[in-house]
């Protein structure tokens, strides 16, 4: 393997990337591949040629090209193909002695209905787009698209549900805080989970996929009302009959595509997608500290069916039904913690099970209707969709457990024995939980360009954006869970004239409520040939919910500017807004079980600034990477502060907080190897944030006196995060590979159970590192049936045989805490360790 050849190449490569190549080559090339942008495949016998002139060659098998253009000049790049929309780009100009490396995407001529809206190319440069098909290879415990996101995205990162959730935080943010489209239709998920291992499959379906974007903050007005993030996601669009199918020691999957039933245009009118998932996790969950019996269950159908009426008229339909069922019968546990000079152990024997059930239904119908203009093309959409979850939480579980000093003097005869004790005692956890959720979305968005100007010294076009949309929101909860707990005979809290629990939560709850909201959005793109590419979109966006009367406008604006004239190819972005997040179920809900009516919307102003360097390596060489950067700062107020402990969010239902995120992301790209796409993210940032009418203190390391502090940390401040994924392949041998995908990240902060306002979130857990590795291995593929054509696999089109290796260096990371308190008033915190390492073997056949 040439791994660490390469992980000392990246880093010397890092400190000359602001060098220009002085190659001595007296030539300019312009390199690259021309994809189809529905399916994402190569297009092969493309021309591209250098417009006004006769220089010109065609794309290869695999849509490669390669073209010697002149040196230090700017030029517009025509691309055509039988079959195909025409595409003109402007090329900046190629240093004397350099390569360019450019990806064209073409459209094919029959797609009038493709319903991918893009705002010009101002989206992408407030987006990161990437392909999914190349995803697929990377080891993932959660069998989850989400848990691949803090690879792909900006300041993205799981937090503490490690990596069997499929949650994740978005600078500063929390799970609540992220915005899901599939195919424009709004995406929901459970709301009573509270540990990773409860968590099922997610809606998105990996083997559906055509391509992502995803945003980091500074998005545009057509998104929706959330403080974070959005992930656009897009479905294939089928040509022909594919199949496949996955298996492995953690599930398995099957997958369909297809299209039929030809129109007088001689274009198929109907395309389907159908996929089924089956997950468990009982491998993996047995590797946690309680033993017992795990018996996780969790499976999915998905179907998404598009038929086109006519050219100007489509119909599309989507549907799922999600199941997640977790038993769980604990029988006991030991878990050891501490220093050298002081540690400690945690020993339970339970009785009794926990039982959750989460059941999720969503259905969706779009009409688009594209009517034929020769000028001013116009769209419009038109969407209803309807979501409901009912939740299940049933947990009875009786835990006796001791808690001991043990002995750390390695020397010592007694070492790892325990030296004294410091707490016995009993916790009885009872839940009776019960949610339905129901939402109802009707949804109308549309657009037209006009004003589109050709001429000698550039082009300028203009799109207008509109939408609006209805919500008819329904929850109804049943809460019943309580705990008590016991110290050497004595309940807590204790007073000594009764008995009391430790803590009671019996509510329920019912609350219809009606939301509308809408955008419009202007973007402008201005070209002037050889000199630059300017563009700016912006508009507002508006939300009124009858819950509370609020009603909340949503300015932002995105500008991009692209030089033509340099001769890196580098592009500057910088975006604005007011983002306001409405509150939902959860924030709503006090931790007394209660209701606040009168809760307003979380709101934040983001400011992004970045950066995108577009650059390759010699003549020959068809390599291309892309280093993105971006600086953003969000001021935070109206707040709901929460505590976070796992994956389960309580929120305090006040807007009793203020607070701010800033930071740094950037993210190399790349072919570091020759056709293995690698990567490597690294984000910087400090959350902050204060409670109203709280005076916050702090208390140094070894200082018996406390001071006050202006703010302190949010639950999901996380100073450094840093993820690696690397591919290789042995030399001269392409169908053996390596993926290996390593995470670091800072420990989250957290406080005293309890008594988290004034000290709030004094502690931290411990950094979050993991490493991934997997081993493929292409058993056949098409290419090997004329060679071998009684394979047992020559009715397939690929098969991959993988070993993964979760967790590979063992490394123990937490997820939360377990509190342990004594008669004396004295806590005691003992980690929740994630799973450790395991092996896993996968088969992948595409037929």
């Amino acid at each position: 393997m040439r791994l660490l050849f390469y992980i000392n190449y990246f880093a010397i490569g890092l400190g000359l990337l602001a060098l220009p190549n002085t190659l001595t080559a007296n030539e300019a090339i312009l390199s690259g591949k021309v994809i189809d942008e529905l399916s994402q495949q190569p297009i092969d016998f493309a021309v591209v040629q250098i417009d006004g002139t006769n220089i010109f060659t065609e794309t290869d098998k695999n849509g490669h090209f390669e073209l010697e253009v002149p040196p230090d000049t700017p030029f517009d790049l025509l691309v055509t193909r039988v079959g195909y929309n025409s595409v003109r780009e402007s090329i900046a100009p190629v240093p004397e002695g350099q390569n360019r490396v450019v990806a064209i995407y073409l459209i094919a001529a029959d797609s009038d209905l493709e319903v991918v809206v893009r705002s010009g190319r101002i989206e992408e440069v407030t987006m990161v787009r990437q392909g999914a098909e190349e995803l697929r290879m990377i080891p993932s415990v959660s069998g989850n698209f989400e848990s691949l996101l803090s690879g792909i995205a900006l300041g993205t990162y799981g937090g503490t549900g490690g990596e069997l959730s499929s949650q994740y935080i978005v600078r500063g943010g929390n799970y609540d805080e992220n915005l899901v489209y599939v195919n424009d239709f709004e995406i929901y998920r459970p709301q009573l989970i509270s540990t990773s291992q409860q968590e099922g499959l997610s809606f998105p379906n990996i083997n559906l996929i055509r391509d992502v974007s995803f945003s980091s903050g500074g998005f545009l007005p057509r998104y929706g009302d959330k403080m974070s993030s959005v992930l656009d996601i897009r479905y294939k669009i089928p040509t022909e009959f594919k199949m496949g199918l996955e298996a492995s020691m953690l599930g398995a999957a099957v997958h369909v595509e297809g299209s039929g039933l030809e129109g007088d245009n001689g274009k198929n009118r109907l395309r389907f997608l159908g996929g089924f998932r089956y997950k468990t996790t009982q491998y993996l969950l047995s590797s946690l500290d309680v033993t017992g019996e795990y018996v996780p269950d969790f499976y999915d159908f998905q179907g998404y069916v598009t038929y086109d009426f006519s050219p100007t008229l489509q119909l599309g339909v989507i549907g799922n039904y999600n199941r997640s069922k977790y038993t769980f019968i604990p029988e006991e546990r030991t878990t050891a913690s501490g220093l050298v000079d002081f540690a400690i152990q945690l020993s339970s024997v339970f009785e009794g099970s926990e039982l959750d059930d989460f059941e999720n239904y969503m259905g969706g119908v779009s009409l688009t209707y594209l009517p034929e203009r020769e000028d001013n093309p116009l769209y419009l959409k038109f969407l209803a969709s309807g979501f409901q979850s009912d939740e299940n939480e049933t947990t009875d579980i009786l835990g006796f457990y001791r808690l001991s000093q043990i002995e750390t003097d390695i020397g010592s005869e007694g070492f790892g024995e325990e030296v004294a004790v410091l707490g016995t005692g009993t916790q009885h956890l009872y839940k009776r939980n019960f949610l339905t959720l129901r939402v109802f979305n009707l949804n109308h968005r549309g657009g037209i360009e006009f004003n589109q100007l050709n001429g000698e010294r550039g082009d300028r076009s203009h799109f207008l954006e509109w939408g609006v949309g209805y919500k008819r929101e329904y929850f109804d909860d049943f809460i019943n869970e309580w705990e008590r707990l016991d110290s050497t005979g004595y309940s807590l809290p204790y007073n000594g004239e009764s008995v009391s629990l430790f803590s009671v939560l019996k509510t329920t709850n019912e609350a219809p409520s009606n939301r509308f909201e809408g955008f419009v959005q202007n973007s402008y793109t201005v070209v002037e040939k050889g000199i630059r590419e300017w563009q700016v979109a912006g508009g507002v966006r508006f939300n009124y919910w009858d819950f509370n009367g609020e009603f909340i406008p949503s300015p932002r604006v995105s500008t991009s500017l692209k030089p033509l004239d340099w001769t890196r190819d580098m592009s500057f972005r910088l975006s604005a807004g007011l983002y306001a997040q409405p509150p939902f179920y959860r924030e709503l809900r006090r931790p007394n079980g209660t209701i606040n009516r009168d809760l307003k919307a979380q709101k934040s102003f983001h400011l992004v600034g970045g950066m995108t360097w577009d650059f390759g390596q010699s003549i020959g060489n068809r390599r291309q990477f892309r280093w993105i950067t971006e600086l953003y700062y969000k001021k935070l107020w109206d707040l709901v502060s929460y505590e976070l402990d796992n994956v389960k969010i309580q929120y305090s239902g006040e807007n009793d907080a203020s607070g701010y995120v800033i930071g740094l992301d950037t993210r190399i790209n790349g072919e570091f190897v020759p056709g293995a796409e690698s990567w490597i993210n690294l984000s910087i940032l400090s959350a902050r944030e204060s409670l109203e009418d709280v005076t916050h203190m702090e208390r140094e390391l070894g200082e018996a006196e406390a001071s006050e502090v202006k703010d302190v940390p949010r639950p999901s401040d996380q100073l450094v995060t840093a993820s690696i994924f690397f591919q290789d392949y042995l030399p001269h041998n392409e169908s053996f590979k390596m993926h290996l995908n390593l995470e670091f990240g800072t420990g989250l902060p957290f406080g005293i159970k309890g008594d988290n306002r004034i000290f709030r979130n004094t502690y931290r857990y411990s950094p979050y590192h993991r490493v991934d590795i997997g081993f493929s291995y292409l058993l056949w593929d098409e290419s090997k049936r004329s060679s071998n054509p009684n394979s047992i696999f020559r009715s397939t089109r690929r098969v991959w045989a993988s070993l993964e290796v979760f967790n590979l260096m063992q490394v123990q990371n937490e997820a939360s805490k377990t509190w342990i308190k004594t008669i004396f008033q004295t806590q005691y915190a003992i980690p929740n360790y994630l799973t450790s390492r395991r092996i896993n073997l996968r088969v992948q056949v595409d037929i």
